[in-house]
């Protein structure tokens, strides 16, 4: 049984595909299952056409593994065939194919026609002409031009490339049916918790590449004897309570010398390597999973493809300019735990404050054209999205101040979540047009005004007509607060700013929200219409 926002995923793909001829790309939280929704997809189309033939890619066997046991928990008896080496099953004569990409590739002519593929963890896929995914569907495309291409992932952006409808991309649009403050708040998901830590990894001599650090002098800057010694006796020490514990380190020799580290404490540990055999790797993971094995240390290896839900503790050392790997790290403490009730991150990469919260990760921009120009600081105005030099103390934009913090040299917690804030019960709210000052752009600006009239208004901007990210992610958070005000518009009245205004002002508000003050200002995180509805 679907749950209702795995069933407005497959509704919303399909009105998508509907109304157009492209590739669109799913996107969903970690943790959200993907699995099931595939399944039922395949199930739908496969029923309701039964000469369809579909073939799901991914590049790993754990997740060709997870996908094949919800399909078939989804579907009992769904003619579906495994086509993996790893998994030495070659079958490629059921109408539902899932493959693993590196071992079809090689048979790609023996595959014959294709009606759909579905691609897991699709940000991997090239946006060029090149690499064995677009090899192979390029091939199909030959076969049956009218081939579909749907595209899944938590993480749809790409260091070096930009969001992964960056032209010449191969996905068309993102459609995004779900947030993870909807799935933590409906009980779906597991809230992290974040502390900045003693120990940190400074990452200022180390140099970068393709836009990421260079491996050898990353490891270099977090592999010493001090860090090592510090960061495990910082996790022990704050991992009362805690009891599945998963580190991330820069290298094979840091995991391997995080692992004993913590076995001269007396903690259970194992070390997971590319190169471990897949028997040992079986069984540590199972050890993990059974408890035999408190800790697990690792490289560049449980990022995808693996789930153990009671993961409880996540030790960040392994710094990384990938918005992609760091969401994918702490992804693998989201899932519902049978005891623990958050997971814990424990970031002594700074990850947390290079990339945000988890809820308001920023993607890697698209690279430009020649060399890279260097350019002055800048930050992001929290109300309005507005890029200002890093100087600026009042927005041109929307006027939102900051203020001048002193430096504080204490530990505090860093809100990885981004979800700190207050709430205030809505009696009414206003919709107008806000012009910016610099760029002549038109925006909208909602008034939320309290039950309480002691209580302050709370404003908020939407950037709805900005090009790139911001505005994409304000328009389809307007979608979204129209939809639970009862608002039903055409795409055209989107673009209609005062007619946009119009008609919110006279919907519904929400019976409350959360915010959290910033400066003069306030940033709003959650709006609640329903007992059983947040919208984020």
């Amino acid at each position: 049984m679907l749950r209702e926002y795995q069933r407005r995923a497959i509704d919303m793909l399909y009105a998508w595909l509907e109304k157009n001829a492209g590739h669109p790309c799913l996107v969903l939280p970690t943790g959200s299952g993907k699995s099931h929704i595939v399944a039922a997809l395949c199930k739908d189309a496969v029923q309701n056409w039964p000469e369809t033939r579909i073939l799901m890619l991914t590049h790993v066997k754990e997740l060709i593994q997870q996908n094949a046991e919800k399909m078939r928990q989804h579907w009992p008896g769904a003619p579906l065939g495994i086509y993996s080496a790893s998994l030495r099953r070659r079958q490629l004569d059921e109408p539902i194919t899932f493959a693993g990409i590196q071992s079809i590739i090689s048979q790609m002519d023996k595959i014959g026609h294709v009606d759909l593929v579905i691609i897991d963890e699709c940000h991997l896929v090239n946006h060029k002409q090149q690499g064995s995914y677009r090899v192979l569907i390029d091939h199909l495309a030959k076969v049956n031009p009218a081939l579909r291409v749907v595209g899944l992932t938590a993480t749809p952006y790409r260091l070096g490339h930009g969001m992964i409808t960056d032209a010449p991309a191969l996905f068309w649009d993102l459609v995004e049916p779900v947030s993870v403050e909807e799935l933590i708040y409906k009980g779906f998901l597991s809230p992290l918790r974040s502390k900045a830590t003693a120990a940190k990894i400074d990452v200022g001599g180390v140099h970068k590449r393709g836009g990421e650090y260079i491996e050898a002098e990353l490891q270099a800057a977090a592999d010493t004897d001090e860090l090592n010694t510090s960061t495990v006796d910082e996790v022990i020490a704050r991992s009362e309570g805690r009891k599945a514990w998963l580190f991330f380190c820069t290298g094979v020799r840091h995991a391997e010398r995080v692992r004993d580290e913590l076995r001269k404490r007396g903690i259970t540990a194992e070390c997971v390597l590319g190169d471990t055999p897949p028997a040992e790797r079986d069984r540590i993971i199972s050890d993990f999973r059974a408890g035999r094995v408190r800790a697990l240390t690792n490289a560049n290896v449980l990022t995808t493809g693996f789930d153990y839900p009671d993961i409880d503790l996540i030790a960040l050392l392994r710094p990384t300019c990938s918005p992609g790997l760091y969401v994918q790290m702490v992804g693998r403490g989201m899932r519902l735990k049978s005891e623990a009730k958050d997971c814990l991150v424990l970031d002594f990469a700074g990850c947390v404050a290079t990339h945000g919260p988890i809820i308001a990760v920023q993607p890697p921009r698209k690279p430009g054209k020649g060399p890279e120009e260097k350019k002055a600081p800048t930050k992001t105005c929290p109300n309005c999205d507005e890029v200002v030099a890093l100087s600026v103390r009042k927005c041109p934009v929307c006027g939102h101040e900051w203020q001048m913090q002193p430096v504080k040299l204490e530990l505090r917690d860093d809100d990885i979540m981004g979800q700190d804030g207050k709430t205030m019960a809505v009696k009414n709210w206003s919709w107008r047009k806000h012009v910016s000052r610099t760029s002549g752009k038109e925006m909208l600006a909602v008034a939320y005004y309290p039950a309480d009239y002691a209580a302050s208004i709370v404003v908020e901007y939407l950037p709805v007509l900005h090009d790139g990210y911001a505005g994409q992610k304000s328009r389809g958070q307007l979608m979204k607060m129209a939809a639970s005000a009862g608002v039903d518009w055409s795409d055209e009245e989107l673009f209609d700013i005062e007619q946009t205004a119009s008609m919110l002002s006279n919907a519904t508000p929400p019976r409350e929200i959360e915010y959290r003050q910033d400066g003069k200002f306030f940033r709003v995180i959650k709006r609640r219409w329903e007992r059983d509805e947040a919208t984020a």
